[in-house]
């Protein structure tokens, strides 16, 4: 059989006629050979060749009516004709029964083991991803070149078995054209890894949906490789194309084209999510993959492996499943012993976290929204905000309750307000780092938020958002604890997505919240206080009659603030002032004021009542006292009593038309009660 494969190397396929052409095909089906082999040879007349016809014309011999039977010694007497010679031992004659080994294809120039090397994966590969009977689509030299340089395969073979494959591969090892024909070193090869019906190569002629394509060149190889190791890809076969990708042939186990499609577009965008992009025009199932074994300009298109990760697409699933399903791996503490991670930074000193979630809880009038927009001022220069030091970074105020030229106005105001009460140099520099999004009119439920937030600010490199307020985007009911986590859980989502601190504020609860801890006057489910790693709550403080007085005419309240913290001990207490637009600590003189709605207030406000009898009876008696001239100033009561201008005005005003003020002298007048008659 080796002679014949000899003389048939020698024979001129472009030589012979059309009926010699099928003599040296009958001859090689009788002697037993692959229609490979002539089709191969065939393929060295690339004028008249035509990929498939060998096939076709093969399947038909032994069908005919019974003639002269064709052998090899057709071809033998052929070659002989044209001047072979088989030569072999001392006196140079071959005889009829000597044995040659087939040396394979001359212009393979690889060693052997090299070459049987390139069999022995291109076995592996069909083995791996084809039944003996599955027809296998591939192309060699049946490629063409584009205008920009591009090498294009055509349709190639299509009706030739694995089986077939498998035995031709182990009858030639060291020559993997021998089985597959020669291919243009330029372009390499192509194999297809669906099982086709042998009758063409469209998506039609697909007969099983086992496998996809995945390809992406947009990262290294390595990295490729390790990617698809890391998300347990189920491939069947890993294949470097000899030039910067790996493919990627992936179990999809589908039982239709359609199931095909979808699972294809499932495994697309799961590995796009995962920063991997694929090349979505390996979709079809038809569609051609590098064929391992062969060169590609001087390169190997390699098997770098079969069967690596899941073993099937549903165990593959089960992996997606974990993986998607948004929780963090589990870890070890041990782990961390010798080397704990890293604290994220502190965006307020003592109190946030960059990444950390802050809720700020107050009553109406308390400047909720001023306090915010100081904060954002605060983070922007890197300056104190009610005495607490913040780290200079960018922030976004979500403004969802304001007028967008109103919002405008009312931080330039709090900012020239700032300014001048630390006595500073104004400029713009700090506005660069403050970013607003005004969305008074296009507020959506928070869960409908979040996704166009994230988008929005992820190169943007923000360090805090702050949304005012909430109310505007609260999802489901208040008072639900469910409701209340699932919303809360949102914020979680933003912290996570851009690394950002998240800071917003919510209103307290209806009637009197003296009484309560700070951290259950938030409205609604308790979750409000317990979900933020930060809980600020602002109460109004009563406030005594001095001090009440003394600020009556800057119309300022008075504030306190306390903490709830998870990660730092809870501060001492913050007293401060709401002066519009802006908020002054006040330690000194509101310490001992009691919060609103407290039995501490309720005292003072009785001490208060009575008080106010008292120093009416106190005025009446230092104004007949100072009263022996006939003339009583404001200084002779202040001095008399001991209290403040501003006191006397206050007690004045209180007293009603009992006594007036009239250029600087108090002038009495006596009240004449009058006695209606009791009704008839």
């Amino acid at each position: 059989m080796d002679k014949i494969l000899s003389a048939l190397n020698w024979l001129n396929c472009s030589e012979m006629d059309h009926g010699d052409w099928i003599k040296v095909g009958m001859a090689l089906k009788t002697e037993g050979y692959d229609v490979s082999v002539w089709d191969e040879w065939s393929s060295r007349d690339p004028a008249r060749y035509h990929p498939g016809e060998c096939e076709k014309r093969w399947r038909t011999f032994g069908e005919t009516p019974p003639g002269p039977l064709v052998t090899g010694a057709t071809i033998l007497k052929m070659a002989q004709d044209r001047g072979w010679t088989p030569f072999s031992g001392a006196d140079g004659v071959m005889d009829w029964n000597d044995v040659i080994e087939y040396d394979g294809n001359e212009s393979d120039s690889d060693p052997p083991e090299e070459a049987r090397k390139a069999t022995e994966d291109l076995i592996l590969y069909l083995q791996t991803l084809f039944e003996p009977d599955d027809y296998v689509g591939y192309v060699t030299g049946d490629a063409w070149q584009t205008d920009d340089g591009k090498w294009v395969p055509a349709k190639g073979v299509y009706y030739r078995t694995a089986g077939e494959l498998i035995t031709s591969l182990n009858r030639y090892p060291d020559d993997l054209g021998a089985t597959v024909g020669d291919w243009k070193e330029e372009a390499g090869a192509w194999i297809r890894f669906n099982a086709l019906d042998g009758e063409g190569v469209r998506n039609e002629n697909v007969v099983s949906f086992r496998f996809a394509l995945v390809e992406s060149d947009s990262m290294p190889i390595d990295e490729q490789i390790a990617m698809y190791r890391k998300l347990e890809l189920p491939v069947a076969a890993l294949v470097h194309s000899g030039k910067k990708s790996v493919h990627a042939i992936v179990r999809v186990d589908a039982d239709s084209y359609d199931e095909y499609r979808k699972r294809v577009t499932f495994l697309y965008d799961f590995l796009s999510s995962r920063g991997v992009k694929v090349d979505t025009q390996n979709r079809n199932p038809s569609r051609l993959s590098r064929m391992p074994g062969v060169t590609r300009n001087g390169q190997k298109q390699k098997l770098l492996g079969v069967n690596i990760g899941r073993k099937s697409w549903v165990d593959w699933m089960d992996f997606v499943d974990g993986a998607t399903d948004e929780l963090p791996g589990m870890s070890l503490l041990a782990d961390y012993a010798e080397n704990p991670p890293e604290l994220p930074e502190e965006l307020i000193r003592g109190v946030l976290r960059r990444g950390h979630k802050m809720l700020i809880s107050g009553s109406s009038k308390a400047g909720k929204s001023f306090l915010l927009m100081e904060l954002c001022i605060a983070i922007a220069e890197g300056s104190e905000w009610l005495g607490f030091q913040c780290r200079q970074g960018k922030v976004l105020y979500v403004n969802l309750e304001i007028d967008p030229a109103s919002c405008i106005h009312r931080f330039l105001k709090i900012y020239n307000a700032l300014e001048e009460s630390k006595n500073g140099t104004k400029g713009n520099e700090p506005f660069r780092n403050v970013v607003i999004w005004n969305l008074r009119g296009h507020a959506v439920p928070l869960d409908q938020l979040v996704p166009k937030l994230v988008r929005r600010v992820r190169d943007m490199h923000l360090d805090a958002i702050i949304i005012d307020p909430i109310y505007k985007v609260i999802i489901g009911d208040e008072n639900s604890a469910s409701d209340m986590a699932a919303f809360c859980n949102q914020f979680d989502k933003i912290c996570n997505e851009t690394g950002c601190s998240v800071i917003y504020c919510h209103h307290h609860s209806k009637g009197a919240q003296g009484m309560k801890r700070a951290m259950d006057r938030a409205s609604g489910s308790g979750v409000f206080a317990r979900d933020p790693d930060a809980q600020l709550d602002m109460i109004e403080l009563e406030l005594s009659e001095d001090i009440r007085n003394w600020v009556a005419e800057r119309g300022a309240t008075a504030w306190r603030m306390e903490s709830s913290l998870r990660e730092f001990e809870n501060f001492r207490p913050v007293n401060f002032w709401f002066e519009y637009p802006i908020h002054r600590v006040d330690d000194e003189n509101l310490q001992e004021m009691p919060t609103q709605g407290s039995f501490e207030a309720g005292r003072l406000r009785n001490k208060h009542l009575k008080s106010t009898e008292t120093a009416e009876s106190e005025f009446r008696n230092a104004y007949d006292v100072l009263n022996m001239n006939g003339s009583v100033t404001v200084k002779d009561v202040t001095d008399y009593l001991n209290i403040s201008d501003k006191t006397v005005y206050a007690r004045l005003k209180k007293m009603g038309g009992e006594f007036t003020l009239e250029k600087g002298k108090i002038i009495h007048h006596e009240i004449t009660q009058i006695r209606l008659p009791d009704d008839e």
